[in-house]
């Protein structure tokens, strides 16, 4: 079913890639640090993949990634 947040969930699933391979983790590692299945963070993460997800699980992978959670939210800065 398409939502119309597609797009939002597209967008924060690339940032969410960008800052774990910058933090130099495979999903193997995140996924075991925040409490995840792979299969689940995989879906997450895949390209065009519209998979939702709580917030709760979204601060777990900032926390996990070190991450401020606006940053999902933000343009990536390349420099930081």
């Amino acid at each position: 079913m398409k939502s119309s947040n597609d797009e939002r969930y597209r967008q924060i699933a690339k940032k969410i890639v960008h800052y774990r391979i910058r933090k130099g983790l495979s999903q193997d590692e995140l996924a075991d640090k925040i409490g995840i299945s792979k299969s689940y963070l995989s879906k997450i993460e895949a390209p065009g993949s519209t998979k939702a997800f709580s917030l709760d699980v979204l601060f777990a992978i900032a926390d996990g990634l070190d991450v401020d959670v606006i940053k999902f939210f933000m343009p990536i800065e390349e420099n930081k």
